[in-house]
């Protein structure tokens, strides 16, 4: 087994960790009214993050691609930054943090943490990461067709997270 597949591994180790997390706070949101809205691109946004690893490793295997170091390198750098500001959104938001969008009616937007400076911080985490997971071992054609799909999922995702957040108690129409 090669280091970039433990890389991709721990990647998908962590986004199951992040899944643990996200079900522990959908538990809280909804036993405070919380109301989910975009539950119809939800398993869209599963398949294209499960996609990412497989390829990742697939693009890699099967083209035999090289390992470039010096982009190689920085690009590891890039998906460690990424797992560290996606972790700071999640301390940032505490249990309102999910990977659904659920709001809970009534409770201020956050505006600390990344949320400062950024509207949608954990976006440019996942943004950057789908192109520097598959860079960091030459698969090009991964990190490509990855970034046009999540551009086009992240054009709904946002609209439907600020239409959320604009008007909590009116999420579920919108799902």
């Amino acid at each position: 087994m090669t280091w970039y597949t433990l890389l991709v591994l721990a990647v998908a180790a962590e986004r199951l960790a992040e899944l643990v997390v996200a079900r522990r706070n959908t538990r809280w949101s909804r036993a405070r009214g919380g109301v989910e809205a975009g539950s119809g691109h939800y398993p869209a946004m599963v398949a294209l993050h499960t996609a990412l690893l497989v390829g990742c490793l697939a693009e890699t295997g099967f083209a035999d691609r090289p390992f470039p170091p010096v982009l190689g390198w920085a690009m590891v750098a890039v998906v460690l930054a990424a797992q560290g500001l996606r972790w700071w959104c999640v301390r940032t938001l505490g249990p309102r943090w999910n990977t659904r969008v659920i709001v809970v009616p009534g409770m201020p937007r956050i505006t600390g943490g990344p949320y400062r400076w950024l509207s949608h911080p954990n976006y440019v985490a996942v943004a950057a990461e789908g192109i520097a997971l598959p860079l960091a071992h030459g698969a090009w054609l991964t990190a490509l067709v990855f970034t046009a799909l999540n551009a086009a999922l992240l054009t709904v995702r946002i609209r439907c997270e600020d239409g959320a957040l604009a008007h909590p108690a009116a999420a579920d129409a919108r799902a």
